[in-house]
């Protein structure tokens, strides 16, 4: 994940008063994968799966650049 999306993640998580373990719970994975994924640590096909729902979830624009 981009540091720039990994922000934005992090910002609406505030925003919507919503913690890193309710957003994991939602997606299904453990809080500690979550965390991987916003550090870049997994890049995987699996990983980007996981990204766009963050997104979905949090109703943020995926840039693909």
């Amino acid at each position: 994940m981009s540091e720039d999306l990994s922000i934005r993640v992090r910002n609406e998580l505030y925003k919507k008063k919503m913690t890193h373990t309710e957003l994991a719970n939602l997606l299904g994975i453990s809080g500690a994968y979550l965390s991987d994924i916003l550090n870049g640590s997994r890049r995987g096909k699996k990983a980007q799966e996981h990204v766009k729902h963050i997104c979905a979830i949090l109703g943020i624009e995926v840039n693909n650049t």
